[in-house]
């Protein structure tokens, strides 16, 4: 049922409507932030379209059809060719495709419009997903287009992407897309919580680093998150209270470590939640909004020598940086001139 998972109170709301009017369109495009439940929602509502035994118009999550559609059965062999077919479910009338390297490909586009044309061999309509649909490049998109602009009356097509913008126009206007919101950090401490993920403090610190995403709040490392956030800090400390251009330097050499490349984003991620909390403090806002809530005595240090003006502009010029990153950009030269132009401001 959608109620067991966390946030997301508006789609929800839409996806009960849409099934209650019983015109769930043929295609839907679930569009949000990487690790927000999109993929668990949209098999929700495969379990709702095919529950004989629903809990209104949702489904029952416990009767043999709800429960077999909880698990993908992937290949044992990790081959190319193995990994472009559709991953099924339990049920046969529930599947999903994958990209199998970089690029979803043509013949996964094929295989779903053959599926699509037969009717349901156990439930009501027949549902594919389609993970990480950004990943579809112009030939694999036009395979699919045929699909879409003939959906059969049985089976529904769930697009799932973090990045909506990078599917062709001709894609996205024949879906109805669902948007969904980075959870709050109090929805992700009371879904661990509630569901014995974790407990007590360490769910307040998983939530914390999660940035809007269960996913992340359950495959993060608590102790490494505190090292790197202790990092950017320091980095912090020095753009408002010391000033130090040499520390900046050598903290901009320390992100740039081979050792710690894969943290490169993270921990810009960390440096920017722990500067909004900062812009937070500087126009009376109060604990309870803030990510960092138990480094507030330092923060408040910071945010008594900083403007709410030069607040935004070191979040304006981290989001520069990494326009510039996915222009191939030499990221030691990138985070050398970031850090000094932030201590400039």
């Amino acid at each position: 049922m959608l109620d067991r998972l966390a946030g997301n109170q508006r789609a929800k709301e839409l996806l009960r409507r849409l099934l209650e009017s019983r015109r769930v369109p043929g295609s839907l495009l679930f569009a949000g932030e990487e690790g927000i439940g999109k993929k668990l929602f949209a098999l929700e509502v495969a379990k709702a379209l095919n529950c004989r035994t629903p809990n209104g118009v949702e489904g029952c999550d416990t009767c043999a059809i709800c429960r077999r559609m909880v698990k993908f059965n992937y290949p044992e062999t990790s081959g190319t060719d193995d990994l472009k077919k559709i991953f099924w479910t339990d049920h046969p009338d529930v599947g999903m495709v994958e990209p199998p390297k970089r690029l979803l490909v043509v013949d996964q586009m094929r295989e779903i419009e053959r599926e699509a044309n037969y009717r349901p061999f156990e439930g009501l309509r027949r549902v594919f997903l389609i993970d990480e649909a950004d990943k579809l490049n112009e030939s694999s998109s036009n395979a699919l287009l045929k699909t879409l602009e003939e959906p059969p009356e049985t089976s529904h097509l769930i697009l799932i992407t973090s990045r909506p913008a990078m599917l062709l126009p001709t894609i996205r206007s024949r879906c109805q897309t669902i948007r969904f919101a980075p959870l709050s950090t109090e929805e992700i401490e009371t879904h661990l919580i509630k569901n014995k993920l974790a407990s007590g403090s360490e769910a307040r610190l998983r939530a914390r680093f999660a940035a809007g995403s269960i996913g992340r709040a359950l495959s993060g490392d608590p102790d490494a998150y505190k090292e790197q956030r202790q990092a950017m800090l320091s980095v912090l400390n020095a753009l408002a209270l010391t000033g130090d251009r040499v520390q900046l330097l050598r903290a901009a050499e320390g992100l740039n470590d081979a050792r710690i490349k894969d943290e490169y984003e993270a921990r810009l991620d960390i440096l920017e939640t722990l500067i909004r909390d900062t812009l937070l403090l500087t126009v009376g806002g109060g604990e309870e909004g803030l990510t960092n809530s138990d480094l507030l005595p330092q923060l408040t240090q910071v945010a008594q020598k900083v403007s709410s003006d030069r607040a935004v502009a070191w979040i304006e010029q981290i989001e520069e940086l990494r326009e510039q990153l996915e222009l191939n950009v030499n990221r030691k030269v990138a985070t050398d001139a970031l850090f000094l132009s932030m201590a400039g401001v």
